[in-house]
């Protein structure tokens, strides 16, 4: 239950930092939101990362039970905690922030949104399973700040094309937030999943022997 709680406190700070920058900015917007978001990532990362493995993502979560350093059985208590946590905290981003955004599917393309999502989500997850499950880089004090930047990365390079979600529980949440569309869900949920599958099997792939 322990890991559950955090994989919740996690996922709810990192999605609450999401909500409150790109939500309805304003006039005092900065264009440093995808900054505050890695930062909160790798925030959370360091602070429940020998917890839970701070995975605060179910993509996330898939690639690690893929790579094999969780059991099959604990991934729908992680992603239901992450999901939870994504959608409380995007209530908690739409009262501070007054109203809700505009819906968000005026400009999607599926194509597009697809493929950024696929790209960087892999990204993500790869990077998760390299610094943080590897014994090459096992005791590392990096891996906080490299998942964070990763996601920063992301965010800052095609931001503007898919919303940078890279996270099926930060899809709902921007649903909730109407930052996104439930109708066009479908496409980063499927993206998502299948990049953190892919990196799962390619990490094993390319550190042959490893448990």
């Amino acid at each position: 239950m322990h890991k559950l709680i955090v994989e919740f406190i996690g996922t709810f700070f990192f999605v609450l930092t999401i909500g409150l920058n790109v939500l309805n900015p304003g006039e005092n917007a900065s264009g440093l939101a995808p900054l505050a978001i890695g930062s909160v990532l790798m925030v959370m990362v360091y602070s429940g990362g020998h917890i839970s493995g701070g995975h605060f993502n179910p993509a996330v979560t898939l690639g690690v039970m893929i790579r094999g350093k969780i059991r099959p059985t604990e991934v729908p208590g992680y992603m239901v905690a992450q999901v939870l946590g994504s959608v409380a905290a995007s209530f908690v981003a739409v009262y501070f922030k007054g109203e809700a955004g505009g819906g968000g599917s005026d400009t999607f393309d599926a194509g597009r949104v697809i493929l950024a999502e696929l790209l960087f989500t892999f990204l993500l997850v790869f990077t998760v399973l390299n610094v943080a499950t590897a014994k090459g880089t096992s005791g590392n004090s990096f891996y906080g700040l490299a998942i964070g930047f990763a996601v920063l990365v992301g965010a800052f390079s095609v931001g503007d094309i898919s919303g940078a979600a890279f996270n099926p529980a930060i899809a709902v949440g921007a649903c909730v937030m109407k930052l996104s569309s439930w109708t066009t869900l479908w496409a980063y949920l499927a993206a998502q999943f299948l990049a953190g599958t892919c990196a799962g099997y390619l990490f094993k792939a390319v550190h042959p022997g490893e448990s």
